[in-house]
């Protein structure tokens, strides 16, 4: 998990000019889901007959895509030697698990629903990308009753190369008609803000999630903000009606 920070590392009376688009990520942005990677991956090792790994310890192996998240939990338990004989083993019994479990041991942070709208409201085109498999992702999303809230669902298996590679932020920027420097990324890791750099786009960071166990205040971002709808103050205009209170 991300090292906890003091009220005054959040950015207070942010606001980013000339935003017209969105890109939101997934597992430590929006949804808490070190639950369900939990139980997946301790179920994983269980089929080898391996010993399970702490959630806390799995979860700094988050948010590079599932083959990266099942080798990496491999390699705590067998060795190195045997890891690729059981790779594909290992990675079909978690993607079966995580089918059956996606979102049972997960939790929305707090104002996520409140931040969408309000970026909604202010006719703001949004897109979720994020490195879990697009059909995990629309599945999560369509279990928080999220997935209407989004105009492009992108996972890291929709194209050739994933977060902290820029195509992803290039690909939305195209599919929305703007240039990569009128939108900005809101992640919880330096994946994310290195995917936004790479991209020409702007970069905000919350202070929960999970950036790989490592804290988020050497970060290269525009700043942090407490949650989506944090995001969603610095980014719309502060006469936009519906932020205001």
């Amino acid at each position: 998990m991300s090292t906890p920070l003091n009220s005054n590392d959040i950015s207070r009376d942010l606001h980013l000019d000339g935003i017209r688009a969105v890109l939101i990520d997934l597992d430590g942005t929006l949804v808490d889901t070190a639950g369900d990677f939990g139980v997946a991956l301790n179920a994983m090792l269980a089929d080898l007959g391996a010993a399970p790994v702490p959630t806390e310890r799995l979860m700094t192996f988050v948010g590079k895509g599932t083959a990266n998240l099942v080798r990496k939990t491999l390699a705590e338990r067998l060795p190195e030697s045997e890891i690729d004989a059981h790779f594909a083993r290992a990675q079909d019994k978690y993607e079966a698990v995580y089918t059956s479990i996606n979102g049972e041991n997960t939790a929305l942070y707090p104002e996520v629903r409140e931040g969408l709208a309000a970026l909604r409201a202010a006719g703001l085109p949004v897109a979720c990308i994020t490195n879990k498999q697009h059909r995990f992702a629309v599945a999560l999303l369509e279990h928080y009753g999220l997935l209407d809230q989004f105009d492009l669902v992108y996972g890291g298996d929709s194209w050739p190369k994933r977060k902290p590679d820029p195509m992803p932020l290039v690909k939305a920027c195209e599919a929305f008609g703007v240039a990569p420097a009128q939108a900005v990324l809101v992640g919880d890791s330096g994946n994310d803000a290195q995917a936004a750099r790479a991209a020409g786009c702007r970069s905000l960071t919350v202070p929960y999630g999970y950036n790989h166990g490592e804290s988020i205040q050497t970060i290269d971002t525009d700043g942090i903000v407490a949650s989506i709808l944090g995001a969603a103050r610095a980014i719309v205009p502060k006469a936009t009606p519906s932020l205001a209170g």
